[in-house]
C-alpha cells in the first residue's frame, strides 16, 4: 500500500468519523470537522518499508528458541519507522534476547497495513503456515475506530483470531487499540471523536479476548499518557509511532509475552 493509499484510506475513515459528528453536532462545528477531515486528506502519511525484514532471528545460538509472530495492523509491520531493530516486533525480539530469559526469537510478522479485525482470519491462516509459533502478538484496533466500526462487531472477528490461535495451542497476547486521542494528524474536535470511538473499541476488544483465552495489555491506558505528553512518540506523520513510541509499546507487552514464552514452553 502506497503512502497516497494510506493517507486516503485514512481521510475517508476520518471523514465518516466527522459525519457521525455531524449528526449530533451543531452546524458550525459540523463544519470545523469537515476541514479537518479534508485536511488529513492532504496530510503525508508513513508508508510500509518494503526493506524491512518480515521475518528475522534475534538472539544468541544455542539459547532456548521462541517462535513470535505479529498480526494485525501498521503496527506489526513498523509503519513510521526505517530499521528493523526500531519496530515493535524487533524491539520485543531483542528485549526477549536480551533479558534474564535469554531466547532465540524467531520472529515473523503477517500483518498488512490498513487492517481492521475483520481482515485477521486470513492473517491466522497465514501465521499457522510451517512451524507453529510459540506465541502470537496481535495489534490492532486503529482502523476499526477510526472507521466507526461496531465495537461489539470488530471484538468478535478479533475473539474469532484468538479462539483459532489458541486452539493451534499458541499463546496469544493482544494490544488492544491504542490511544487515538494522543494522535496530531487531527485537530481538536476530530481528535476527541476517534479517541472516543478507539476508547469504545478498546474495552470491546479486553472483554472478547479474555473470553477467548487470550492476554490483553491495554496500550490506550498504559501508554496513551507517554505519547500525549511526548510528541516524539510519533513519526513524522503524527499518527504512526516513531521508533520511541515502539519502544513504549513492547516494554509495554514485555511482561505478558514473557509469561506467555514461558507458558508456551511448558507445552
Amino acid at each position: 500500500m502506497t503512502g497516497r493509499s494510506v493517507g486516503g484510506e485514512l481521510a475517508v475513515r476520518l471523514g465518516k468519523a466527522a459525519a457521525v459528528s455531524l449528526v449530533a453536532g451543531t452546524i458550525g462545528g459540523a463544519a470545523v470537522l469537515a476541514g479537518q477531515a479534508v485536511a488529513a486528506r492532504n496530510r503525508d502519511y508513513a508508508q510500509p518499508e518494503l526493506g524491512l525484514a518480515l521475518r528475522a532471528t534475534v538472539g544468541r545460538a544455542g539459547a532456548p528458541p521462541l517462535r513470535l509472530v505479529l498480526l494485525g495492523d501498521s503496527s506489526a509491520l513498523g509503519v513510521g519507522v526505517g530499521r528493523f531493530d526500531e519496530t515493535v516486533g524487533g524491539q520485543l525480539a531483542y528485549l526477549l534476547a536480551e533479558g534474564p530469559t535469554g531466547r532465540r526469537v524467531h520472529l515473523s510478522s503477517v500483518g498488512v497495513s490498513g487492517s481492521r479485525s475483520t481482515d485477521l482470519s486470513t492473517q491466522v491462516a497465514r501465521a499457522l503456515l510451517g512451524d507453529r509459533p510459540d506465541v502470537a502478538v496481535v495489534l490492532i484496533g486503529a482502523n476499526d475506530a477510526t472507521a466507526m466500526s461496531r465495537p461489539l462487531e470488530a471484538a468478535a472477528y478479533l475473539a474469532s483470531a484468538v479462539r483459532r490461535l489458541r486452539e493451534a495451542r499458541v499463546e496469544v497476547v493482544v494490544g488492544t487499540c491504542p490511544d487515538l486521542g494522543a494522535v496530531r494528524a487531527v485537530a481538536p474536535p476530530l481528535r476527541q471523536v476517534i479517541g472516543w470511538s478507539g476508547r469504545r473499541v478498546a474495552r470491546a476488544q479486553t472483554a472478547a479476548v479474555l473470553d477467548a483465552g487470550g492476554t490483553v495489555v491495554d496500550l490506550g491506558t498504559e501508554t496513551g499518557p507517554v505519547f500525549r505528553a511526548d510528541a516524539g512518540t510519533l513519526c513524522h506523520d503524527g499518527f504512526h509511532p516513531s521508533a520511541d513510541g515502539y519502544r513504549v509499546w513492547a516494554h509495554a507487552l514485555l511482561p505478558a509475552v514473557v509469561a506467555a514464552a514461558n507458558v508456551a514452553s511448558r507445552h
